[in-house]
């Protein structure tokens, strides 16, 4: 038994051993520091950026070249080497004159144009050709053009020693004092176009009553698409009860494509409806190429801005239109060309 217990007694002894080599006894590290704990706020630097001295004028000026250099190239040249427009237009002699409308650089420079109306194509393609070709005048070679006249203002006879030194007669007639334009033969640079269009609708009652000027301007606006500018009246009209200076009315002037446009809706869409109409008069015209004609409040209901919705709009308040076609032609006759070509008709007896 005694060497029983001995042997059992040096088994443990032996596996206790190899148990302690195999597993070890995690030991509890200390990390807190043996020395005394310093304040949070010691390492903080006691002293401010306000007392802390800049940067010399060497390492400013440095700088400065480094990103003026970086940022050279991406800027515009100085300002003596840009074109910069005049800007007031002293006259065609001066030399210095304004670039035109369709530059960039100039003053008045509008962007566009971004469509090409359905007429400018067909007046471009079809009826530039044509008046040119019908108001063609053979001239062979050699040929002298004889010297024209008109426009010049009469010379007095002499018959009285009152007339020396006098100016010139004005133009006979008491019409107007001044001389109209001297009609220009057309050819391929003078071809007569639509310049503007304006569309006038005058109220009236609207000096008693503001709601015929708002339907007015809410018609105009709706047919020309621009938003019209008030006018007033000139003079007293007593028949009318009206006196200088009521809002009575309402314009707008379409120029370029817009009033390409509005033309082209005018004889497709709106005239073309009326019934019995007969067309533009004959005499209609201010004798320098420019045309006008009328509507009444009852047309105004073929427009198709007013025609999809013409409920908004009251009968009772609506209001007629002059429309004024101005052209670049020289003469009611070159003007009449033109808007027969587009499709406008006429009647009556013509006078210029």
């Amino acid at each position: 038994m005694a060497g029983a217990r001995q042997g059992m007694r040096a088994l443990c002894a032996v596996s206790g051993r190899q148990l302690s080599q195999k597993v070890a006894r995690p030991c509890a590290r200390r990390f807190a520091s043996s020395t005394t704990s310093q304040s949070p706020l010691a390492n903080v630097e006691e002293s401010t950026s306000f007392s802390t001295p800049g940067p010399d004028e060497s390492a400013v000026n440095s700088w400065k070249e480094a990103k003026s250099s970086s940022t050279r190239d991406k800027q515009l040249p100085g300002g003596r080497y840009q074109f910069h427009p005049p800007k007031y237009n002293r006259g065609p002699l001066h030399p210095i004159q304004s670039p035109p409308s369709s530059d960039p650089t100039a003053r008045d420079f509008v962007p566009g144009p971004f469509n090409l109306p359905r007429l400018k194509h067909t007046y471009d393609s079809t009826i530039a050709p044509d008046l040119m070709t019908l108001t063609y005048t053979h001239k062979p070679p050699g040929y002298e053009a004889p010297a024209s006249t008109k426009g010049e203002l009469r010379e007095w006879d002499g018959s009285s020693p009152y007339h020396k030194n006098r100016p010139r007669r004005g133009p006979r007639g008491g019409q107007s004092g001044r001389l109209g334009l001297v009609e220009r033969d057309m050819s391929w640079h003078n071809l007569p176009e639509i310049a503007a269009v304006t569309v006038n609708s005058y109220a009236p009652d609207a000096a008693d009553n503001k709601e015929y000027l708002q339907v007015a301007r809410a018609v105009v606006q709706a047919i020309t698409g621009e938003f019209p500018e008030v006018t007033r009246t000139r003079s007293n009209v007593i028949h009318w009860g009206v006196r200088k200076g009521q809002k009575t009315g309402a314009k707008v002037t379409l120029r370029g494509g817009a009033a390409y446009e509005f033309v082209d809706k005018l004889v497709t869409l709106v005239l073309p409806k009326i019934k019995d109409w007969p067309g533009v008069k004959g005499s209609s015209g201010d004798r320098a190429g420019n045309l006008g004609l009328g509507l009444k409040p009852e047309y105004m209901s073929y427009f198709p801005e007013l025609e999809y919705n013409f409920d908004m709009y009251p009968p009772s308040l609506m209001p007629g239109c002059d429309i004024i076609i101005q052209t670049t032609g020289t003469s009611d006759r070159q003007g009449r060309l033109l808007l027969e070509a587009l499709g406008f008709p006429f009647y009556g007896k013509v006078t210029y």
